[in-house]
């Protein structure tokens, strides 16, 4: 029997107290070195959580006042005007989603499953990983925070396939996978994956084909293997080949890749990643980073978007969804790159346009475009045009002109009368007195 290595969740943030440490460095080893019998290399775990002013990112914390730029960006009046996320349902298969956490709390639907050995059960997040990506989904607003969900109303269903134990497994996500697909879910999230070879997918790449077959959107995270640039794919985030599997890449404020996203043909669209702030156990915020929190805030739009079309007939399909969030994402190139898909979505004007597309975008005309694209906007002069240049010039040749003119009048009048004062000829000889 051929060696595995498993699946791993891509963020482990730091912890408090010796066992959650302790905790928190098992699953982080599990991710990195792999210690079940799955045939796949494991994805490798987000950047460590960003210090707050504690000096440490702790479960049951304070609250973050601040709302985070990831949010500063939103028109939430726009982009909740017709819907908050009500009847669209979001499995999240991570490391459980906590209960103990009262923005998310209202919105975790059941008791969730376990896929996955070890203690705890799923609405008992040990890691918290899983609970910062369904708060970025669809925490609730809450006095004292700045920090809510892209779809507060959306219901999401903790399904866990990592544990503080042991990390889950390709074939242990494509059981969460089916088992999402029965409960008749709208979306499923996750925020991890590997770079396994095609060859030992199998069980996953059927999982997905029976969520496609259901019409559930699939939401998958790039991964956070790309510091140096260089591409590879990551599962399932780099299936292309099925049409409900949107891939997400983390993008920073600039709207450019995060230096850690991992970039690929296959990446579709990227949505905020870098100091990302987020719910965790016990209760409060944290901040932390990685593809793990993009996928989300993706996940949150699409959620806006179902739900705001739920009772359309017929239906969106997920590739409408994909295609739809593709088109009206910040568009930051003419076309789509291996960076950020096809820019950087935007749930706001996602959510104000109600063409249902009918096709993939399109790249940006270019310039020379014969249909009146090649217009372009007027420079902007800083000072005096080159007109106005040519006018003082003008003015200053004529004027100088007239000056030179008077000044010479003038002193051939000033010259002879002071000949005649001083009776002098006008061939400089003095007259006979």
């Amino acid at each position: 029997m051929e060696s595995r290595k498993p699946v791993g969740s891509r963020a482990i943030g730091h912890r408090t107290g010796h066992r959650r440490r302790a905790a928190g460095a098992l699953v982080t080893a599990a991710c990195i070195v792999g210690l079940s019998s799955l045939a796949v290399v494991p994805a490798a775990a987000d950047d460590p959580n960003v210090p707050l002013n504690s000096g440490e990112c702790k479960f049951g914390t304070n609250d973050i006042k601040e709302t985070p730029w990831s949010l500063q960006r939103l028109l939430t009046n726009q982009m909740w005007a017709d819907t908050h996320g009500e009847g669209v349902r979001v499995a999240v298969i991570d490391t459980g989603i906590d209960a103990g956490n009262s923005q998310i709390k209202p919105n975790i639907e059941g008791a969730g499953k376990k896929f996955v050995a070890g203690g705890g059960k799923p609405t008992v997040d040990q890691v918290g990983h899983g609970t910062k990506v369904a708060g970025i989904i669809a925490a609730r607003p809450k006095l004292g925070s700045g920090f809510y969900g892209i779809a507060p109303k959306a219901k999401v269903i903790p399904l866990q396939q990592t544990s503080e134990e042991k990390a889950g497994t390709a074939d242990s996500l494509a059981a969460a996978i089916d088992y999402a697909v029965r409960l008749k879910v709208n979306i499923i999230n996750i925020s991890q994956g590997t770079d396994a070879g095609p060859g030992k997918l199998g069980p996953l790449r059927a999982a997905i084909q029976r969520a496609a077959a259901q019409n559930v959107l699939i939401v998958a995270s790039a991964g956070n293997d790309g510091a140096s640039g260089k591409e590879k794919n990551m599962y399932p985030a780099a299936f292309q080949q099925f049409d409900n599997v949107l891939s997400v890449a983390a993008s920073d404020r600039n709207n450019e890749r995060a230096p850690f996203s991992q970039p690929g043909a296959w990446v579709d669209i990227a949505a905020p990643g870098v100091n990302m702030v987020s719910t965790v156990p016990d209760g409060g915020n944290c901040v932390d980073q990685g593809t793990s929190f993009a996928a989300p805030y993706a996940a949150g739009a699409a959620a806006l978007l179902i739900a705001k079309h739920l009772h359309d007939s017929p239906a969106w399909t997920p590739q409408q969804v994909i295609w739809h969030l593709e088109k009206t994402a910040e568009r930051v190139r003419p076309k789509a790159d291996h960076n950020i898909g096809w820019g950087v979505v935007d749930p706001v004007a996602a959510l104000n346009d109600d063409t249902r597309p009918t096709a993939s975008p399109q790249p940006d005309k270019p310039s020379n475009a014969a249909d009146g694209s090649n217009i372009q906007p007027a420079a902007v002069t800083i000072g005096e045009s080159t007109e106005e240049r040519r006018a003082r010039i003008s003015i200053y040749i004529v004027g100088g002109g007239l000056l030179a003119v008077a000044a010479v009048v003038g002193s051939s009048i000033a010259l002879r009368d002071w000949r005649r004062k001083n009776g002098l000829t006008s061939h400089g000889e003095a007259s006979n007195g």
